[in-house]
């Protein structure tokens, strides 16, 4: 009988006698981090809300502008602060991260390669110039200043790119710490701010027709949105040019990526880690830019129709202004202080450079 009773115990299920299944201890091990994440994400949604009623409200302030501005606010207004930075940290930082990678891919369908074709090889040719100057000048500069961590490469990223979406896509390919990346956005979001009162005052100084004042602003300004918030002041043709010669710089997004992670595999010593295995380095291209690439394939090949592109458009929008909302709630203004002179020279000093290489180029292509 002693017998019997002990094969029996014996044949049971290992995790029942812990308590359950591996499989129901991942289910509840799920829940769990739906549970942890769901406040900040309800919180990125309620942030995204509130951005896109401001631009409703002040159609001159971009959406992703806001989002960003609002975010670093409620990290530091007494009445939700304690709430940020405590129970909703971890769905900010999720927002932060997956929704902007999600943002970034369906930003390729803003692009196709007719687009390229119709901005012409020598625009094509200053466009490169532009980013690959504004991002290695400001790369260099910024170190040599001693800013600390990824901020250099992150701030590089967003001049010479598209912005906070640019410091997204390279954060997440390169691991970087969330409070570099939230610095970095909140640096070029305040200078991208400042170039759409300041560009449109010096279109006649400098001697611009419409369209050349369309390409500079597409050549030198960061955000999407901030391009065509200055652009529009010269019309539609400036416009037109403005947005054809962003979306120029935002296709450059993927080789930027893989350029820097090359770069960083190397000066670690090479693709394998110290036990040969290559855990902890970042891929050479992260998915996220894969999807992106896919994106503009199918762009280019004219199958969707108007309705899904503005469709896509709205979804990115809504995305990224979560995102950034997360990213600025990760702002700690009091640590920034501390090296915000430095800070504040890197970005105007960038902004010289991207605003003086990008006007040569459109001097010498139109």
């Amino acid at each position: 009988m002693a017998l019997t009773g002990t094969t029996a115990h014996a044949s049971e299920p290992a995790g029942a006698a812990n308590g359950g299944t591996g499989a129901d201890r991942t289910g509840a091990a799920r829940r769990s981090d739906g549970r942890r994440i769901l406040p900040g994400l309800v919180a990125a949604a309620v942030g995204a809300a509130a951005a896109w009623a401001v631009h409703w409200l002040l159609p001159a302030v971009p959406v992703l502008t806001a989002a960003v501005v609002l975010g670093i606010a409620a990290a530091h207004l007494p009445a939700v602060r304690d709430r940020v930075r405590g129970v909703a940290r971890p769905g900010l930082s999720v927002a932060g991260k997956r929704l902007m990678r999600v943002g970034i891919v369906l930003l390729g369908l803003k692009l196709s390669l007719q687009d390229v074709r119709e901005l012409g090889w020598p625009s094509v040719v200053m466009v490169i110039a532009v980013v690959t100057a504004t991002f290695v000048g400001t790369w260099w500069l910024g170190r040599r200043i001693g800013l600390p961590g990824d901020q250099p490469l992150l701030i590089a990223a967003g001049y010479a790119i598209c912005g906070a979406s640019a410091i997204g896509a390279v954060s997440a390919a390169t691991r970087s710490d969330e409070e570099d990346a939230a610095a970095s956005v909140a640096l070029v979001t305040l200078c991208g701010t400042l170039a759409i009162a300041v560009l449109p005052l010096l279109h006649q100084p400098l001697g611009l027709d419409d369209a050349q004042f369309g390409r500079w602003v597409g050549a030198s300004v960061h955000d999407v949105g901030q391009v065509v918030a200055t652009a529009q002041t010269a019309g539609p043709a400036a416009l037109g040019d403005a947005v054809l010669v962003k979306l120029m710089r935002v296709a450059l997004l993927a080789p930027l990526v893989a350029v820097v992670v090359v770069g960083l595999r190397r000066r670690a010593g090479g693709p394998e880690s110290a036990d040969g295995s290559g855990a902890g380095r970042p891929s050479l291209v992260p998915l996220f830019v894969v999807g992106f690439l896919v994106m503009i394939a199918v762009r280019s090949t004219g199958w969707l129709p108007e309705g899904v592109l503005d469709g896509a458009a709205l979804a990115q929008e809504i995305l990224l202004s979560a995102a950034l909302f997360g990213l600025g709630s990760a702002v700690h203004l009091p640590t920034m202080a501390r090296t915000g002179g430095r800070a504040a020279a890197l970005g105007l000093s960038a902004w010289a450079v991207v605003a003086g290489v990008s006007y040569a180029g459109v001097l010498l292509t139109t």
